[in-house]
């Protein structure tokens, strides 16, 4: 499966009072790392959706290894999971570029549907690109 990398400095205002990444702000890193996975795959969010296709996210998870702190630079890798019938699913690894300590996993699930929320078949050409 297809897996992508992308690097970003933290910013102060990724983190708390203590300099520390707040907790919520992986889960932003997550959908970072899947946009740049999918625009890397021909497969742009802002095209998808031309296409009357959306991808929710269904169920998400995060584990903590260790803190991200302001000014780190972060590798955020994303891994393409299962692709089934009308869902698709993705993990991610976060690492600290120097010293490549992981700092969290996770995993995000999403479904297919059109504009009108309805649950459609993961389009053939996602497919394709995402398993090549």
């Amino acid at each position: 499966m297809r897996e992508h990398k992308l690097e970003i400095r933290v910013s102060y205002a990724d983190t708390d009072q203590m300099g520390v990444v707040y907790y919520g702000n992986y889960l932003t890193w997550f959908e970072r790392g899947r946009t740049e996975l999918l625009r890397e795959s021909g497969l742009a969010y802002k095209d998808m959706e031309k296409q009357d296709v959306y991808l929710p996210v269904v169920e998400a998870s995060c584990a903590y290894k260790a803190p991200a702190c302001y000014d780190d630079l972060i590798i955020i890798k994303t891994i393409v999971g299962k692709i089934g019938r009308s869902s698709i699913s993705f993990s991610y690894e976060i690492y600290r570029k120097d010293g490549n300590k992981l700092l969290a996993t996770g995993e995000t699930r999403h479904a297919f549907i059109n504009r009108e929320r309805a649950i459609v078949p993961a389009p053939e050409e996602v497919s394709k690109r995402l398993t090549e």
